[in-house]
């Protein structure tokens, strides 16, 4: 870089005796040496210049991808209710939309801006060499300019930040629209979204083209001074020329150089401008880093139950919330080790929150949760966690293969374990009637799967993991009548092993329970087998008896 910007410097510099010995005095011999330095001037030039954007290049790729890790490494430790207030449009934005900005700019900032400084260093070194009045006589425009250019840098900022919000705004819209295309066009609202898209791009643009202005006008501020500056030497040194004090060769030599001083000032002007925009995207990417993880793992943590699986799970006036909305007021109630606990109650009732505060996903504001009479906060979070198989209703799959999907809490599993889970979650016949087996792939969020498919597979991880305490939210919602008797009969034999809780949303499916827990709008209300709670004809009854009517 410092190679490449002294260049031009030799070159302004070689301009004199090319016009006093060459073009004035016409000296034949000096054609040629003079000829050969700007040759290598721009031999030397070329090699810095590849050298430099090749240099330049591999550092931004380097810098882009290892922020990139690493605000996906600080974003994996942060807690849940994290995600549910920050789109996923938003975040995707920030990983990848803001890094790639920022860095970009930064590397193009970092190279123009130091080539630029020694380009402009050489340069003057060159003019003022000629003659240090007609330098300073040049350059005294400067100062003028230089509280318009820093509110401009104010302004640039300010929009470059907005622009980037809503960057993030189109990111999400688009988010929002594929994942809810047979949404879209079931209620025949795909002129509605186009619309809504539209909207958001022409505020985006808006805000994206007042930067651009913004940008533009910092190194157009510089044609002002050029034009101050080239104008004041012409006069001033034109004279001197005439009068014999200075020669045409010292004049264009002068010129030469505060011609080509100019455009470097006027890149780092759009440096300047540029940089602006950069700070916007690492000011969003520093709001990132700056959020910290609220659940923590105790300095020392408890070691676990010597028999996981013979420990009851203690819930002890629990009360948690989400945000300032109360979810769970002060729940207690045990689930006997090796037993069934179904949650019943309406919908907004608890019941996923008490899968939540148990797993550590939310902290409880009060209460205490013990497992073996080990408070569920002194142990460790990987250690907590690693004591519960969790089938959930949505059964999330990641775009890999189905067997990445099924190993993934256990991804030494051997390849006689895999196929007994895939067995037991009566997924066997899919599997074999795919070209591909389990190497299948499950598409994004797996589409590619059924929703009877999905929950298998969700079931199948859970059966591998052999977890001590299985969490059910409704597993078989999804099947078909036969696929759910096979897989009830799977789940019950893994069941009769562990602790299991289950979140009940269809009341037939859990009268066996050993265990019923009713809630509602937070509280446990009552508790009991099926049969006990029936004959009490509280809220259980109620639902219960609604149900049947419906069916």
């Amino acid at each position: 870089m410092a190679i490449e910007g002294s260049m031009l410097g030799a070159l302004s510099y070689i301009v004199q005796p090319m016009f006093d010995l060459v073009f004035l005095a016409g000296n034949r011999s000096a054609i040629y040496w003079v000829a050969g330095v700007i040759a290598g001037i721009f031999l030397i030039r070329a090699v810095s210049d590849f050298g430099h954007r090749l240099l330049m290049n591999g550092v931004g790729l380097a810098v882009t991808s290892s922020m990139q890790r690493d605000m996906l490494s600080h974003l994996l430790t942060l807690d849940s209710a994290y995600f549910q207030f920050n789109a996923p449009g938003t975040l995707i934005e920030r990983v990848r939309g803001d890094t790639t900005l920022a860095n970009q700019i930064w590397m193009q900032v970092l190279g123009t801006a130091w080539r630029e400084v020694v380009t402009v260093i050489a340069l003057l070194g060159v003019a003022i060499s000629v003659d240090w009045r007609w330098t300073i006589v040049a350059v005294a425009g400067v100062p003028i300019l230089l509280g318009p250019v820093l509110g401009m840098q104010r302004y640039v900022r300010k929009k470059a930040l907005a622009a980037r919000e809503f960057a993030a705004r189109l990111s999400t819209l688009l988010d929002e629209i594929f994942h809810g295309m047979d949404t879209i066009k079931l209620n025949n609202s795909e002129a509605f979204e186009d619309v809504r898209f539209g909207t958001a791009v022409d505020r985006y643009l808006n805000q994206e083209m007042k930067v651009r202005i913004g940008q533009a006008g910092l190194p157009s501020t510089m044609d002002v001074v050029a034009a101050i500056g080239f104008a004041s030497v012409v006069i001033y040194g034109g004279g001197e020329i005439i009068d014999g004090k200075k020669t045409v060769g010292q004049f264009m030599s002068f010129f030469t150089a505060m011609a080509l001083l100019f455009d470097p000032f006027r890149r780092l002007a759009n440096v300047a401008g540029a940089w602006q925009a950069t700070r916007a995207s690492l000011e969003r990417i520093r709001n990132v880093f700056h959020v910290a993880p609220t659940i923590h793992a105790p300095a020392r943590p408890a070691v676990l139950p010597d028999d996981p699986r013979g420990a009851d799970i203690r819930f002890e006036q629990v009360a948690a919330s989400y945000g300032h909305v109360p979810a769970l007021r002060d729940v207690t109630f045990v689930a006997k080790a090796g037993k069934t606990t179904a949650l019943v109650g309406a919908s907004g009732a608890g019941k996923s929150t008490i899968f939540s505060v148990l797993t550590r996903l939310l902290d409880a504001d009060s209460g205490e949760i013990t497992l073996g009479g080990v408070p569920s906060t002194k142990l460790g979070l990987a250690d907590l966690r690693q004591l519960f198989s969790v089938v959930t209703q949505d059964a999330p799959m990641f775009d890999e293969s189905l067997r990445h999907n099924i190993v993934l809490a256990t991804p030494d599993a051997t390849a006689e374990r895999v196929s007994a889970a895939v067995d037991a979650a009566h997924l066997r016949d899919f599997v074999a009637g795919s070209p591909e087996g389990l190497d299948t792939p499950a598409g994004p969020r797996g589409t590619g799967l059924s929703g009877g498919q999905r929950q298998r597979v969700a079931i199948a991880r859970a059966l591998l993991r052999d977890a001590p305490v299985l969490l059910l939210d409704e597993a078989t919602s999804a099947l078909d009548a036969e696929s759910e008797a096979h897989v009830q009969e799977a789940l019950d034999r893994l069941a009769s092993e562990r602790t299991t809780l289950v979140i009940a949303h269809r009341l037939s499916t859990i009268r066996k329970a050993d265990k019923i827990v009713v809630m509602d709008k937070g509280r446990v209300v009552d508790e009991g087998r099926h049969d006990e709670l029936l004959s009490r004809g509280g809220l259980y009854a109620r639902l219960y008896e609604l149900q049947f009517n419906e069916d």
